[in-house]
């Protein structure tokens, strides 16, 4: 059971109470903000949290065991706090809530109820609904290894090994224009091998987006410049003249590690077990069934 402080407590206990609720929202970028359901300015922990476009508190079971336990909050969509555009771009993806339980008239007095993320976002009618997600929700993660052919490290990571802030590994583009909502067109990248980029990160060095990065599903070389294909569409975002750093992509399998990055001794998957389409397969003239490496 949760001991309260005593004045809280005490507080509490007098069955008159003057509390509210206080968000501390803390960005991947590390911008922070803090938002109270209460009318007036509050200020603690070197914070202080607004009233005006702040959020209100929806529904949150509480729940035994690890599942995990949601809730969510909903607030004003204003320029000076929480945008549409900033949600939209996936800023308050990931950030970090921390729900406190405050008697506004004496803001010493306060608990920290909840610390949780916001997972899915929802904006209709100049309002957004932020679901939050409680810390259980890393047990649903993967840890350790897996046994899989391809590689399970990221390029570029401690396991992987590979620089890429070597020139060779990295280019800086400027769009000129766009082919279609997912895919831009952009110029700088002349000197690096047509798919060089396939697979790789887009950081976002001004514009919109700027400060965040994509991953790149395709480099294609056209006429007019190299096309980078992107899974989410990015037209709204991007417009000619934005500049961004991509470096080189990596499809983690075991022919790509060895022949593009000559890293063959780091690679991080486990290419010699056959999968099960190669269990099940029927024999055919020329399978190499003897027991050989099937490494390609």
């Amino acid at each position: 059971m949760r001991g309260l402080e005593a004045g809280l407590a005490g507080h509490l206990a007098s069955g008159e109470t003057t509390l509210c609720t206080c968000w501390k929202l803390v960005r991947r970028d590390g911008l922070v903000l803090g938002f109270t359901d209460h009318d007036c300015l509050l200020e603690f922990g070197g914070l202080t949290y607004s009233p005006a476009s702040g959020l209100d508190s929806g529904e949150a079971p509480a729940r035994l065991g690890a599942e995990v336990a949601t809730g969510e909050v909903l607030g004003i969509l204003t320029d000076a706090a929480i945008t549409e555009g900033d949600i939209a771009l996936g800023r308050y993806d990931g950030a970090v809530v921390e729900s406190w339980r405050v008697n506004w008239a004496e803001v010493g007095q306060r608990v920290l109820l909840r610390t949780d993320t916001i997972g899915e976002s929802v904006r209709e009618d100049g309002v957004f609904r932020a679901e939050l997600r409680s810390p259980q929700q890393g047990l649903q993660a993967v840890h350790g290894r897996v046994y899989q052919s391809l590689c399970d490290a990221q390029l570029g990571d401690g396991r992987c090994g590979v620089d890429l802030n070597d020139p060779a590994r990295r280019g800086e583009a400027t769009v000129i224009g766009l082919d279609d909502p997912y895919r831009c067109l952009v110029s700088g990248l002349e000197s690096f091998a047509a798919g060089w980029f396939a697979f790789g990160r887009a950081g976002w060095s001004t514009g919109k987006r700027a400060d965040l990065s994509d991953p790149v599903m395709s480099h294609e070389r056209t006429g007019a410049g190299d096309v980078l294909g992107f899974a989410m569409r990015v037209a709204d975002w991007i417009e000619p003249g934005d500049t961004l750093v991509v470096t080189a992509g990596c499809d983690r399998r075991f022919a790509t590690c060895r022949d593009r990055f000559g890293n063959a001794a780091n690679f991080r998957g486990f290419p010699h077990i056959p999968g099960s389409d190669y269990v099940l397969r029927h024999p055919r003239n020329g399978d190499p069934l003897d027991g050989r490496a099937v490494v390609k």
